[in-house]
This record gives C-alpha cells, sequence and structure tokens, in this order.
C-alpha cells in the first residue's frame, strides 16, 4: 500500500492560505473540480491514500477559500457536490481504528475552523465518517451533553455547531431511542435535524411512524421535497411502489430540468410504463405542458412533443436545438417545432434572445420546408405568426421575410 505522506499530491498547491480572491469563485470551483479528480483517480489503486487526500483538501478549503464572494451561492454549491463524492472515500476507506482516529481529530479542527459551513455535509454524515458504532457511540458521548444543553436552554438564538454530528452519531450506533428523545427539545423543529429521526423509525421496526414523524416536520421553511423524498423512500424499501408513486413521487420538480424529474422518476420505478410516467407528470402542471416538451422528445414521442410544444409556453432556444437536431431525420417534426419557436419569440417568450436565435429558428423552419417541398406555405404560416405582434422578434421576422420575398421576385 502507497504511504499517504510519501505521495506528491498536485492540489495542495492551489489551495493555500488565501489562495483566492473575492472575484475567483469560478477559478476555485474549477480547481476543486481538479482536486477531486485527482483524489478520485488515486484512491482507484489506494483507498486509505485516498481518503488521506480529501481530508487534506477538506483541511484546506477554508483556508483557501474564506475570502471569495459566496453571494451568489455557486461556490457552495459546487462544494457540496464535490463533499458529497469525496465522503463516500472516507467512509469505505479500510483505515484502522488509530489512523481513522487520527482522520476524525483532523477533520473536526476543520470544522470549527470553517467560517461558513462549507463542510456541513461532513458533519451531516459524521456517524458514517467514524467507521464503526463504537466510534460513533463514543463522539455521541461527547457531543451530546453539548446539544442537550443547546436545545434546553429557554433563551433564544442559541447555536451548536456539532448538532447534526451528535444526530449522526446516535444513529449510526443504534441509539435511536435516546436520538428520538433527544429531538424532541427543540421548541421549533426542523427538518435538518428530525431528517435523522426519520432514519431511525425504520431501523426500529416503525416504518408507518417514520413517514408521520416526517409529515409531522412540514411548516414554514422546511423543504417540502426532501421530506416527500425521504417518505417515498421508505414506501420504496417496503415495497409499496404504488403508494410512494402516486404519494410522493409525482410531486413537481423543484430544482434541475423537467427531463431530469422524469428519467429520476422512470429510474425508480422501472415497472411503469415510461408513457404513462409522463402523462401522469404532465398533469401535475396544468397549464405548464409545454415543460415536458424535451422529455417526450426524448421518449421519441414526436406528435405529442409538437403538441406540448404548441399548447403552452416552451423554450424557443429548446424547440430551435430540436429542430436543427431532427432535420434529416425528422424533418415535419422539426419544421413544427421550429414554426412554434417563431410563434412563441413572436409572443416576447425566451431568455435572452438574440437576432441569431430568432434568425437560426427561421432557417431551420426553412430548410425542413424545402425538405419537405413546402416552402411558399412555410413562408406563409410565419408571416400568419407575427400578423399583429409588436416584439422585436416579430419586427425581425417580418423584416426578414419581406427581404426574401423581394430577393426571389428579382
Amino acid at each position: 500500500m502507497t504511504t499517504p505522506a510519501r505521495h506528491k499530491w498536485t492540489f495542495p498547491a492551489r489551495f493555500r492560505a488565501g489562495a483566492y480572491g473575492w472575484r475567483a469563485s469560478t477559478l476555485a470551483s474549477q480547481r476543486l473540480r481538479e482536486a477531486v479528480s485527482e483524489i478520485k483517480k488515486a484512491a482507484k489503486t489506494d483507498p486509505v491514500l485516498g481518503a488521506e487526500g480529501a481530508i487534506r483538501l477538506m483541511e484546506k478549503l477554508w483556508p483557501a477559500v474564506g475570502h471569495v464572494d459566496t453571494s451568489s451561492g455557486a461556490l457552495g454549491n459546487a462544494v457540496r457536490r464535490r463533499l458529497d463524492a469525496l465522503i463516500p472515500i472516507i467512509v469505505d476507506a479500510p483505515a484502522d481504528d488509530r489512523t481513522r482516529g487520527k482522520w476524525l481529530a483532523r477533520l473536526w479542527l476543520a470544522i470549527e475552523e470553517d467560517g461558513v459551513d462549507y463542510l456541513s455535509p461532513v458533519a451531516d454524515r459524521w456517524g458514517e465518517i467514524c467507521g464503526s458504532k463504537t466510534a460513533a457511540s463514543r463522539w455521541a458521548d461527547e457531543l451530546c451533553s453539548s446539544l442537550r444543553a443547546c436545545w434546553s436552554d429557554p433563551r433564544p438564538g442559541n447555536y451548536f455547531r456539532g448538532t447534526t454530528a451528535c444526530l449522526s452519531c446516535l444513529l449510526a450506533a443504534g441509539r435511536h431511542q435516546e436520538l428520538l428523545g433527544l429531538l424532541e427539545l427543540p421548541r421549533r423543529a426542523s427538518w435538518y435535524d428530525r431528517r435523522y429521526g426519520v432514519q431511525a423509525l425504520p431501523a426500529m421496526g416503525k416504518r408507518a411512524e417514520a413517514i408521520q414523524y416526517a409529515e409531522a416536520s412540514r411548516g414554514l421553511n422546511q423543504p417540502d421535497a426532501d421530506i416527500d423524498r425521504a417518505c417515498e423512500e421508505i414506501l420504496i424499501s417496503s415495497g409499496m411502489h404504488e403508494e410512494a408513486y402516486g404519494r410522493y413521487g409525482l410531486c413537481a420538480p423543484t430544482s434541475g430540468s423537467y427531463l431530469a424529474h422524469f428519467r429520476a422518476l422512470a429510474k425508480r420505478y422501472p415497472m411503469k410504463d415510461r408513457g404513462e410516467i409522463l402523462s401522469d407528470l404532465m398533469a401535475t402542471t396544468p397549464g405548464e405542458e409545454g415543460k415536458w416538451f424535451a422529455t417526450a422528445k426524448d421518449l421519441k414521442l414526436y406528435d405529442l412533443a409538437l403538441e406540448l410544444a404548441n399548447r403552452s409556453p416552451c423554450d424557443p432556444k429548446t424547440l430551435t436545438r430540436a429542430a436543427r437536431d431532427n432535420l434529416t431525420a425528422h424533418p415535419e417534426f422539426a419544421m413544427g417545432v421550429a414554426l412554434a419557436a417563431l410563434q412563441w419569440l413572436s409572443l416576447g417568450w425566451g431568455y435572452e434572445v438574440t437576432n441569431v436565435d430568432v434568425l437560426e429558428a427561421y432557417d431551420h423552419a426553412m430548410e425542413a420546408a424545402a425538405r419537405l417541398g413546402v416552402t411558399d406555405d412555410t413562408e406563409r404560416k410565419i408571416q400568419s405568426l407575427v400578423e399583429g405582434q409588436t416584439s422585436v422578434a416579430a419586427h425581425l421576422l417580418r423584416d426578414w421575410v419581406a427581404r426574401r420575398s423581394s430577393a426571389k421576385n428579382l
């Protein structure tokens, strides 16, 4: 096995203290991605070395990026994604108790010195990182008294940095009843704490109670999507797929694309027909069916996709790309979605639309029309689309069509 101390890492030089200034969010995110790639590569051949590298990066993170402007949230999101990749490397590393004990001491010091809680995902999974029930129970003993005192204090504003670490350790140590009792202390329930109770109850054989406990966690500023996902996982693990699908699986996406939401749902429910899943999802967003255009296209349901593109507003750039990609294989579909793109552009839809976007949709419509032999008819359709419209895109299209007509008559 390679000795970690002898390995020459590249990333530490790029994460020295104060390495990144106020406007270096993009650069820091890039360097972080490169560092994680280096660590993952090392972990493939030597898991302990990979874990050592992950811990070293976590130690250097706050000193290196502490001066970066985080108001956009971009760096914070990048850090969370990279930590999600690094934490399993530490958890799975076959380290002995002494080595893991040193890792935990180093990581805890890094957490305590972290100025904006970049390392909160590490604390959230502290029980797993401990590597054994014995170590997790020992850490729980160290943290429980502070957390109990914090939550028992009637004065508002108390905060204990080790809250989730303590709860995670109680869960990992199998001290479920003690965990649930501790969670009864806060005056205001928070999902980010109660989620550990939701995990503890199924481990005690109380799956129905776990769902009730999760549902009781809803409220102002609580993440309903996370609660839905936790309840869904409990039902799926109980073999109750239909109930999980109907109650929680079809909730509208709150982040990411509609296509990504569909793919994730189809993956969780492989027994369901994909067309049926799409139909059920469309029913959850009445008046916004156009947002499912990319999903229908991905399923090669071209007639449905074209219907959705015309039924409600759809991103014109998405439609234009679909027209471009289907000019050869499906020219009729390409022409239809290009015309839909022009329709929504002329009505003022689209984000940061430029003249190039308008003319690109027009060119794709005309190229598809030429392949189908309906050029003149398509030009008349475009003229009717923009007639009476006052948007910049409509003015541009009218001028462009008029110029093409004049050129043809010369």
